[in-house]
């Protein structure tokens, strides 16, 4: 299934994609869920009846004519992992860098999170706004010291993300939350699909384009640690609860490896493409005054 947030005449519910049309969830039958994380604590059985929902069942609405929202609008942790493509790497040592001994992760604070087609803020304070187009990975059942083996069987679902970030703030100490945490930075969706109608997450490409130039092109399967090892690395440290985000990393081609570099500005359009995910995009604007 294909699940969205999303508004409609003024009031937000959830839904899931059927060909071009919206069919609300949040009545879907009596005692169902009427939020996206609500969907994912409910597990397995949440999802089966769900899926069984037809459009002559309940509302529907024409894609065409809804809002759609951060598939998780509010989800309890957004954990991201650095440096976890090869290229990209290969591309931090030849300017001097160091490769990672290990998983290498950071925190974008939760009130980044930011619409699948909302704008994305140029902060007043920063002068090196960049993109990072990244598979994103929901949790779906709470868990602690999952091993590899079992660790795809804790996932809810897959989406778009871009993980935006401020280089100038990244580079300023050495924990990167700061950098990675302005507000509207957290761009995801534009749906959370589930595991099902993914055969395999680490065989998707995933293409990001700046003003329709092609700027990032990667296979998923150019991990360093992969998903699995992820999940695994996280949880022997802390429980994971359905709704965390885990972004997986990015490839070279971000702005700040060209030379000189190519941040973004206003005006700029951000589109990140993953294949069977759909895209996003997303306009940069100057940061609007308090």
């Amino acid at each position: 299934m294909k699940l969205v947030t999303y508004t409609l005449n003024g009031k937000t519910s959830i839904g899931k994609v059927v060909g071009d049309v919206v069919v609300d969830l949040a009545n879907a039958y009596e005692g169902g869920p009427k939020t996206m994380l609500e969907v994912l604590q409910g597990g397995k059985d949440v999802l089966a009846k769900l899926d069984r929902v037809q459009a002559k069942d309940a509302k529907s609405a024409p894609l065409a004519s809804i809002k759609l929202e951060a598939p998780i609008p509010n989800p309890p942790k957004y954990l991201a992992i650095g440096l976890n493509y090869k290229d990209h790497v290969e591309e931090i040592l030849k300017r001097g860098g160091k490769a990672p001994e290990h998983q290498l992760w950071f925190n974008k604070n939760v009130s980044c999170i930011n619409g699948p087609y909302d704008p994305i803020h140029l902060p007043t304070v920063s002068q090196a706004l960049d993109y990072e187009g990244e598979l994103g990975v929901v949790i779906g059942k709470r868990c602690k010291h999952v091993s590899e083996a079992d660790a795809l069987d804790v996932v809810g679902g897959y989406l778009v993300v871009d993980d935006v970030t401020c280089r100038d703030w990244q580079r300023k100490t050495t924990q990167w939350t700061l950098g990675k945490s302005f507000d509207t930075h957290g761009p995801i969706g534009p749906w959370l699909v589930t595991p099902d109608e993914i055969a395999d997450p680490h065989a998707l490409e995933l293409r990001l384009f700046v003003n329709g130039e092609l700027r990032q092109k990667l296979s998923t399967g150019g991990m360093v640690y992969d998903i699995a090892a992820q999940i695994a690395h996280l949880s022997s440290v802390m429980t994971l609860e359905p709704g965390d985000i885990i972004a997986t990393g990015t490839s070279a081609g971000a702005g700040f490896g060209f030379n000189p570099p190519r941040f973004l500005q206003v005006g700029d359009v951000v589109r990140v493409e993953i294949d069977k995910l759909g895209h996003i995009e997303n306009t940069v604007i100057a940061e609007p005054s308090a």
